[in-house]
């Protein structure tokens, strides 16, 4: 597929040998990691105009590029179509090419509302998708028009679409509808709050781990003295812990798609510039640990007694994560935490390991 018409190339940086953009090339190529930028912030009530992505490049490419092995593209900057609705067709295509070459496409600015684009270009090639979300709202709005507010209703009400686990952390109660919230419950859809994700990745880890999409609402990320989102917030994710989900995102064993959205592309705070550009490298660090895992896994399986009901949990040999379930096939098993462990074995068992 010819991107010229629709992409404008990257310009070139001058970079030392051991930083990670001497590494990066601007054609695509199979297996390997695609970033893309993308300045249509309609969505989010802004503007489609060309933005300036040079002072997060710059930030980027003289990270070091430490031992990845997996090629990595930088195609450029996205053009905004005529509505939105021409970005997200475009984007799709673009997210087509990639899927047809194996490579793990990441999108870099733009609104929420390219989660949609993301989940339909993935949902074009396989079925029952799993999907997490970091961020603090949960809107299920309807409405014809595709924005930050309706996206996710979109792919809920699809006739299209095939979800099979939806994944929801980070949302904060005081900035939500309580019908939206009671709704996810409802359809058992997992959600987590900002302050159970704080401090540490363990807990949430699992909703990472067989992600087949994950997108992050920078709105998700606190802001100080420069807003770091669109939607500026005092409360959120700090910096060290939205970099560790970046790694943790990056560690998916099933990872084809990812979507950073909603950052304030207007401002001129090296440091904001500095932090994405670092969530950027720990996702491609997470990515190239996951590559180097082996295929074959061993496991050891533990039986738990619960009300005379015997439950079983999987340990990885490798890796020390954890699974629930007793099933020959791995796939068959949930992702689970150390701590579901311990907690089964003082008699608690997750609601989520024996929902239907």
């Amino acid at each position: 597929m010819d991107f010229e018409d629709f992409i404008i190339s990257p310009r070139n940086f001058r970079t030392e040998n051991w930083q990670i953009g001497n590494k990066i090339t601007k054609e695509l190529k199979e297996d390997s990691i695609v970033l893309l930028f993308v300045s249509d912030y309609r969505g989010a009530e802004g503007e489609a105009e060309m933005q300036d992505f040079t002072p997060i490049r710059k930030e980027f490419y003289q990270l070091s590029q430490f031992d990845f092995d997996i090629p990595i593209v930088d195609l450029g900057d996205l053009v905004s179509g005529k509505t939105v609705e021409d970005s997200h067709y475009i984007l799709q295509e673009v997210l087509s090419s990639c899927q047809q070459k194996r490579a793990i496409p990441i999108i870099v600015g733009g609104s929420n509302d390219f989660a949609f684009s993301l989940f339909s270009g993935l949902n074009f090639h396989q079925q029952n998708i799993n999907y997490t979300q970091i961020s603090n709202i949960i809107s299920l709005k309807q409405g014809e028009r595709i924005n930050e507010q309706t996206f996710l209703g979109k792919i809920f009400g699809s006739k299209d679409f095939s979800i099979k686990n939806y994944h929801h952390l980070g949302y904060q109660k005081h900035l939500n509808e309580a019908d939206s919230i009671k709704l996810i419950k409802e359809v058992e859809f997992d959600i987590v709050r900002l302050a159970e994700m704080m401090n540490s990745t363990e807990k949430t880890e699992p909703f990472f781990r067989k992600a087949d999409l994950v997108t992050v609402n920078c709105d998700a990320v606190e802001s100080f003295s420069d807003a770091f989102s669109v939607n500026p917030q005092v409360n959120g994710l700090n910096r060290r812990e939205i970099c560790a989900y970046m790694k943790e995102i990056g560690l998916s064993e099933n990872l084809k798609s990812v979507g950073i959205f909603n950052y304030n592309i207007y401002s001129e705070n090296q440091l904001n510039h500095q932090l994405l550009a670092q969530m950027i490298w720990y996702l491609i660090e997470g990515i190239n640990i996951q590559r180097s895992h082996p295929k074959e896994r061993q496991y050891e399986l533990f039986y738990v007694l619960i009300n005379d009901r015997q439950y079983g949990f999987k340990r990885d040999v490798f890796s020390s994560l954890w699974y629930f379930g007793d099933d020959d096939n791995i796939e068959n098993c949930i992702p689970c935490s150390r701590k579901d462990f311990d907690d089964a074995k003082r008699g608690w068992l997750s609601p989520r390991f024996t929902k239907d």
